[in-house]
């Protein structure tokens, strides 16, 4: 048996996008269950890894890319889940946290099997994300309500796939106990 690990996907942002305006109530929504699973998981010493798009900004790193995030106007978005100097990071380029990133390298490093998907878009990164996980034979669970949507009726077709076709865990996060991490 493994370890687990809390994957947060895309939640360092600027909301400047072209379809920020549907994706942030969401977010507003999803943004307290995501806090709660990062404070459990680094109260159980759970890895909570950060994997976040650098909205092509090749020169970035990952200080940057908060830093970004937390001047704009949206901050308060993202300054509830910041990382803290116990988080790691990895910085994506495209949907899938796994598509040429050394995610997949951190995780077998670290004796990961199971990972535990919370962020946004769930119709997008996160369901790309959990195809990549299952295909590397990753156990899965997404928190249905610590993750946000553009689209609320492809992201719950997306949680669908993820359970139906992934073999996904999708629970409350209340349901995630760290403790048998």
């Amino acid at each position: 048996m493994g370890k687990t690990a809390l994957i947060v996907i895309d939640m360092i942002n600027t909301y400047t996008h072209e379809d920020a305006h549907l994706l942030i109530p969401s977010v507003e929504k999803a943004l307290p269950s995501v806090v709660e699973l990062i404070d459990r998981a680094r109260g159980h010493e759970i890895p909570v890894i950060y994997a976040n798009d650098n909205f092509g900004e090749w020169r970035s790193h990952h200080g940057e890319i908060l830093e970004t995030a937390l001047a704009g106007p949206h901050a308060s978005l993202v300054r509830p889940l910041a990382p803290d100097k116990s988080s790691l990071f990895v910085v994506k380029a495209r949907h899938s946290i796994f598509y040429e990133t050394p995610l997949g390298y951190l995780l077998s490093q670290q004796g990961i099997d199971h990972v535990i998907m919370c962020g946004q878009v769930t119709e997008q990164c996160v369901l790309y994300s959990a195809l990549d996980a299952h295909i590397r034979h990753l156990r899965v669970t997404v928190p249905h309500d610590a993750v946000a949507h553009i689209h609320e009726d492809l992201a719950d077709a997306a949680l669908r796939m993820m359970e139906r076709n992934m073999g996904a865990r999708i629970v409350a996060s209340a349901e995630i106990d760290f403790g048998d991490s």
